[in-house]
């Protein structure tokens, strides 16, 4: 290996002098106290660093007036580029590389799940039937969840104010009593794009308990997501309530987070 380039590959191996090449390339011409500045590094530490740059003809610098300015020099890099990129088919890596990327985005744009389980002194049929029944919905959902609850169906999210407003309108995926229930869960931006959350109940019997379990996925948004992480275990713990005592909390629960749900009462109501 040529020596200048020994001297390129030895700079470019330190994290502090990448950054610094980095900071040159977002804005040429800096002089020391503007890169010290951005790194928050002293300038002892930065004038070695940048005479490394400087010896391996990474950066070249200009006196202006009393001030010395700092460039990036990219000729030692392209000669990199030349030396050990190319050679390997520039285009089949440029593929690579693309696929890499989108494979990153699809992660990083992977719709947010949330999961909650709660254990409730009752038999699973009766967690079944608190979580069908248009009237025990009623008493501790606040809402009538209101279906023949067979897979395709329809089923609502029904205000006991009277109104008639269903805050929630989905489809009954899946249902078998008394072990699991699986709807679709749109809320009202969801429903005018089609691309509807879902939440999967789950009910398993140990012993003289039952073990709820319910997963929302595929939420469009992390505001979402925080609405749900407060709204399911508000939900779940008037349940609770309501099967082992026969009665619900003497508070509602989820007026802890109020203006969660004024904001989606406001977001359904057509007045």
């Amino acid at each position: 290996m040529p020596e200048d380039l020994r001297a390129v590959f030895k700079a470019l191996a330190d994290p502090t002098r990448r950054q610094l090449l980095d900071r040159l390339h977002e804005r040429n011409g800096q002089t020391l106290g503007e890169l010290c500045g951005s790194l928050a590094m002293a300038r002892q530490s930065a004038s070695q660093h940048l005479a490394v740059l400087e010896s391996a003809n990474l950066i070249s610098t200009v006196w202006h007036g009393r001030e010395k300015l700092h460039y990036l020099n990219p000729v030692p890099l392209h000669e990199i580029q030349e030396r050990w990129i190319d050679k390997f088919e520039t285009p089949r890596l440029r593929v690579l590389s693309a696929v890499r990327h989108r494979a990153e985005e699809q992660h990083m744009t992977t719709p947010p799940t949330y999961i909650y389980v709660t254990y409730v002194r009752a038999t699973p049929e009766q967690v079944w039937e608190a979580l069908t029944s248009a009237d025990l919905t009623a008493r501790f959902w606040g809402h009538r969840n209101e279906s023949d609850w067979q897979p395709g169906s329809t089923w609502q999210h029904v205000r006991t104010d009277g109104s008639g407003i269903a805050d929630v309108t989905g489809t009954v995926l899946e249902a078998r009593p008394p072990e699991r229930l699986v709807l679709t869960f749109p809320g009202s931006d969801e429903q005018r794009d089609g691309s509807p959350s879902r939440v999967t109940f789950t009910i398993e019997r140990h012993q003289d308990i039952v073990r709820i379990t319910v997963r929302h996925e595929d939420l469009p948004t992390e505001s979402d997501l925080e609405a749900v992480s407060a709204g399911w275990p508000a939900v779940l713990a008037n349940l609770k309530s309501l099967l082992e005592t026969g009665d619900v909390l003497p508070q509602a629960p989820w007026e802890m987070h109020a203006d969660l749900r004024d904001a989606q009462l406001t977001r359904n109501d057509p007045s």
